[in-house]
């Protein structure tokens, strides 16, 4: 039987850190790649507004996109990688081949496929333990500029944009309400000595208008069932993230995607891995070890070979 026709050695799913550490690797290996991205490069880095745990004094996430896509500018000019401008939906893996398909219908195959689609962010309406109208006006807390902010402010959810949020306001003096429910109390460690912040642990909300006047109203159950209601001016979303995992993927409980349950030719990296795993230098780690973990797999190494049997 003959070997199937290759698009790419590697098919990275993502252009966020992850996937253009993926490329950067699978390029200095000289793997041929095809990065498939829908979006802008960089993904969510583009709404960070603070960075402090990234080496190489980067300020912030708009600043570090805008390396990214240098480095996948480079690495095409370099002719080790295309970049498709097109979205995936599907993956799956074989023993000569893996396949991803797009959107359009288009099959792509390469020897490994890196999916690096990170997450997506939640909406009240997904999440369980909040109950609020479907037109809900809750904008995402890092978009929320200090100075739009009035009367009292709630924040639903605990998750860490939370943190980047007040570091990249650190003179913004508004006092945010955390409903913080117990998936969340994780996170709430760096930010516990700010001031600014006040955590409302829950177990469940419901948000509706009031009958008379502008604002929300937030109806709080804690955790021994008590209930407190709130009259709120401004209510923003910060509940976190749900992963963007492609059809074909194995999924866990939660809907991430573990590494070690996917197809050999399946790799997982950046934020699909895990939820407390979603670090931007962790992504980067983790694209640059899929491509090193598929390069040197005993049973998919020889597809990585040159004629001479050498890398």
């Amino acid at each position: 039987m003959s070997s199937p026709s290759y698009d790419a050695d590697v098919l990275i799913v993502g252009a966020g850190p992850a996937g253009v550490a993926a490329a950067v690797m699978a390029a200095s290996l000289k793997l041929r790649t095809v990065v498939i991205e829908a979006g802008l490069t960089g993904g969510k880095l583009h709404v960070v507004g603070a960075l402090d745990n990234m080496p190489g004094n980067w300020s912030t996430g708009p600043d570090l996109a805008q390396a990214l896509a240098q480095d996948l500018k480079r690495l095409q000019e370099s002719g080790w990688c295309t970049l498709l401008q097109a979205r995936a939906v599907a993956v799956s893996g074989h023993d000569d081949r893996a396949e991803l398909t797009l959107d359009s219908g288009q099959v792509l195959i390469g020897q490994a496929i890196v999916a690096a689609t990170g997450v997506a962010s939640l909406t009240p309406v997904e999440a369980d333990w909040v109950t609020a109208p479907n037109d809900l006006a809750a904008p995402p807390l890092w978009r929320a500029a200090p100075d739009s902010l009035t009367g009292r402010t709630y924040v639903l959810g605990a998750d860490r944009p939370l943190g980047t949020w007040l570091r990249a306001h650190p003179k913004a003096s508004r006092t945010l309400h955390v409903l913080c429910p117990a998936a969340d109390e994780y996170k709430v460690a760096e930010v516990a000595g700010d001031g600014r912040v006040r955590i409302v642990p829950v177990s469940h909300v419901t948000i509706t208008r009031p009958a008379y006047g502008d604002g929300w109203t937030v109806e709080a159950k804690d955790r021994y069932g008590e209930r407190k209601v709130y009259a709120v001016t401004t209510v923003l979303n910060n509940l976190g993230n749900k992963p963007a995992a492609l059809e074909g993927l194995a999924q866990g409980e939660d809907g991430y995607c573990p590494a070690d349950r996917q197809h050999p030719r399946i790799l997982i990296a950046g934020d699909l891995r895990s939820a407390r795993y979603q670090r931007i230098a962790t992504a980067q780690g983790s694209g640059a070890e899929a491509v090193l973990t598929c390069y040197y797999n005993t049973a998919l190494q020889p597809l990585f070979l040159s004629p001479e049997g050498q890398p």
